[in-house]
């Protein structure tokens, strides 16, 4: 499989996810948009991918404004002549319980990670779509937006806007040859390095080291390396027949995520008065009822830090 001659931007690609993302992409044959709000890390990324006998331009902007997008879009254009893959993944994390979140933690959140997402897509598709060109959005999600996390309301409704924008994309610019899809990466980010459940994975990451069975097979958390090949897969003429999708993976892990369905239908003639729920809901529907949050096994003795 090969990207060569594809043009690609990436968001947030200065370090973690987004960089591995980017080098990934470069390393299969695009050119690469490489986006930061620090110049010296977003050249630096740029450095890495050049040096590798790669090509690569650096933005330095914020995501969410439309003027970003716009300038995203130029860049790629008026550098390397098209643009064929977008991956948005810019975002930023402000958690904090409900009763604590501040406004201003809520709108940045949303406006980085969900608003940044719809103007660059917005701005993208505008340009394939007038050009002719069957390209690729790649939208990174999260588990927490497909089943929510303590502490992040913010962040589960940007992610869960994101995947549905998806689904509405993939409608929307099939006729253009054009495939959405999200990615749920499970890895060792900045995020995780601060949840104590994941340490002795992330110790072994940092360390150059394979992270225990325990988290590649039976949880599906592995390094950001583990991520690139599916962005790289679906933006690529291999990948043409696949939109609208969720898609995770993490570790030695694949998942495809369904689209929220109905897990019990009922009807009852006449509709369904408050007494006829109460019963129903403590009888036939008590089992039915879905769990929020992400369900983590015990961690083993050996692996578990608190121990420690």
């Amino acid at each position: 499989m090969s990207l060569a001659g594809k043009v690609a931007i990436v968001t947030g690609s200065g370090q973690g996810l987004g960089l591995a993302y980017a080098q990934e992409l470069a390393r299969q044959g695009a050119a690469v948009v490489i986006n930061d709000v620090n110049a010296e890390v977003a050249n630096a990324a740029v450095d890495s991918i050049t040096s590798a006998g790669g090509k690569a331009v650096a933005v330095v902007a914020p995501v969410g404004p439309t003027d970003t997008a716009k300038q995203l879009v130029k860049t790629a254009v008026d550098t390397f002549g098209r643009l064929d893959i977008l991956v948005t993944n810019a975002g930023v994390l402000r958690d904090t319980v409900l009763w604590k979140m501040s406004d201003d933690d809520f709108d940045l959140v949303i406006n980085v990670h969900l608003r940044g997402t719809f103007t660059c897509v917005r701005e993208a598709a505008t340009y394939m779509r007038e050009n002719e060109i069957a390209g690729r959005i790649i939208a990174i999600g999260s588990p927490t937006g497909q089943r929510g996390n303590f502490g992040q309301t913010n962040y589960a409704a940007a992610k869960a806007g994101i995947v549905g924008m998806v689904r509405t994309w993939a409608l929307e610019l099939k006729k253009a040859g054009i495939t959405a899809n999200a990615v749920i990466p499970v890895a060792a980010t900045a995020m995780t390095a601060t949840v104590p459940y994941f340490a002795a994975a992330v110790e072994a990451d940092l360390a150059g080291e394979p992270m225990p069975d325990f988290f590649r097979k039976d949880i599906g958390f592995g390094s950001a390396k583990d991520v690139t090949g599916l962005v790289a897969f679906l933006a690529s003429d291999a990948a043409a027949n696949i939109t609208g999708q969720a898609i995770g993976v993490g570790g030695d892990r694949l998942q495809v995520w369904t689209h929220p369905e109905a897990a019990v239908t009922e009807f009852k003639d006449g509709g369904w008065s408050s007494d006829d729920l109460a019963a129903e809901f403590a009888g036939p529907l008590a089992g039915s009822l879905q769990s929020v949050g992400e369900r983590l096994p015990a961690l083993p003795p050996d692996l578990d830090r608190s121990q420690k």
